[in-house]
């Protein structure tokens, strides 16, 4: 961390990359839409976040590599370009080739974007705020996946088509890069150090960054298979209509957005291992009594609260490792971005059960996921991060 006070002029342009990121998440109105318009299986439509979701395994460490040599914020604004391109390519092209295309676009740009937006973030805030404003970008972040549903059902309304939503999220993409682009921001470099592909993968040889790898990739699995999933399971097992079910995805981010939000003010006078122990708990909880409830009332709520209890975990995570590696953030980086790849495999996975049996059988990988995730929980717990040694891999 190279800054002692907060400066907002600096943080804006950064925390609006994050409203950015945010876009990927078009991938669970996406699949309810596309679905609706195409006539597509379970399956087959949950090969829309496969399509963003797989290029995190693909590119993140060559995007940390790469960023290692480029710099982040010029990595960050050649995300957000290749971002708008997705966004524009099913507005303007709309099948579902075109669909697939433009998510695995926005796949990519999301990949570089947050590859990039964390490290940067790091560099503007003040280093004993590290946890605490990664959980407030993850709060910017989601606003954005809170009001892409319910601008989706305004333009399906008010205009007949749900797609202006690309149209509009392209033309913020546009904006935050110019914002970006024109603020000058002095990022933290190693002089004679330069992140290698092998330098990363030797990373995973640690017992405790494969841990926490797998856990980045489980939580956004179970982020991803929850937004995508969530629509058809309140339609199929409560009966909810199909608009008011899709509103459902925006209490699930609320819950996400005041989840982040609360968690900036929490972590600040709370260990952030014990608050990944807790909130852990919190979605094992949740998730198992959405599974046994009948009320479509109470699952409302439980929506709201599964939110609640995600929302943290990632920037934690993130920070965890930060934290022990900080002189390796563009590998650290790099490897977490890979593991967002999660998000590409356990809702196919969930969507093939479903098609298999029920979609109430196929969110019990959820709940599974979640318990893995306690448990690194209480390995972090019991097991506190040593001091680094200075050039230790």
């Amino acid at each position: 961390m190279s800054t002692q006070k907060i400066n907002v002029s600096k943080i804006s342009p950064v925390l609006m990359a994050f409203f950015v990121m945010s876009f990927v998440d078009l991938v669970g109105i996406g699949v309810d839409r596309v679905t609706k318009d195409m006539g597509l299986s379970a399956t087959v439509a949950q090969l829309i976040p496969s399509a963003a979701f797989l290029w995190f395994f693909i590119l993140s460490v060559s995007v940390g590599v790469a960023q290692s040599r480029l710099g982040k914020k010029n990595m960050l604004n050649i995300g957000m370009g290749v971002t708008a391109l997705g966004l524009l390519v099913p507005y303007f092209f709309y099948s579902f080739a075109m669909v697939l295309i433009g998510f695995a676009l926005l796949g990519i740009g999301n990949t570089i974007v947050q590859v990039s937006a964390n490290p940067l973030m790091v560099d503007v805030v003040p280093g004993n705020r590290t946890s605490s404003f990664l959980s407030f970008s993850q709060f910017i972040k989601a606003i954005g996946s809170m009001i892409g549903p319910l601008l989706a059902g305004y333009f399906a309304l008010k205009f007949g088509d749900w797609k202006l939503l690309f149209l509009v999220f392209g033309i913020v993409s546009i904006l935050a890069i110019l914002w970006l682009g024109s603020t000058r921001i002095e990022e933290t470099r190693i002089e004679g150090y330069r992140a290698t592909f092998a330098s990363s993968f030797k990373m995973l040889n640690t017992g405790f960054v494969l841990l926490m790898v797998l856990a980045i990739f489980v939580v956004v699995g179970v982020d991803v298979g929850f937004n995508s999933n969530s629509g058809q399971f309140l339609i199929k097992r409560f009966g909810i209509a199909q608009t008011a079910a899709e509103s459902g995805r925006s209490v699930y981010f609320l819950g996400r957005m005041l989840g982040t939000f609360g968690g900036a003010i929490l972590l600040t006078k709370v260990t952030s291992r014990k608050f990944f122990m807790w909130t852990s708990v919190l979605g094992i909880v949740c998730l198992i009594t959405i599974l046994l409830i009948r009320s479509s009332v109470l699952a409302w709520g439980l929506v709201f609260m599964i939110g609640l209890a995600v929302a943290n975990i990632w920037p934690l995570v993130f920070s965890l490792l930060i934290e022990r590696y900080p002189e390796r953030s563009n590998e650290v980086s790099g490897l977490v971005m890979m593991a967002i790849s999660g998000g590409a495999v356990i809702p196919l996975l969930v969507g093939w059960v479903s098609d298999l049996s029920n979609i109430a059988w196929a969110m019990t990988i959820l709940v599974a996921c979640m318990i893995y995730l306690w448990m690194v929980s209480l390995y972090c717990l019991r097991k506190p991060v040593p001091v680094p040694v200075a050039g230790q891999a």
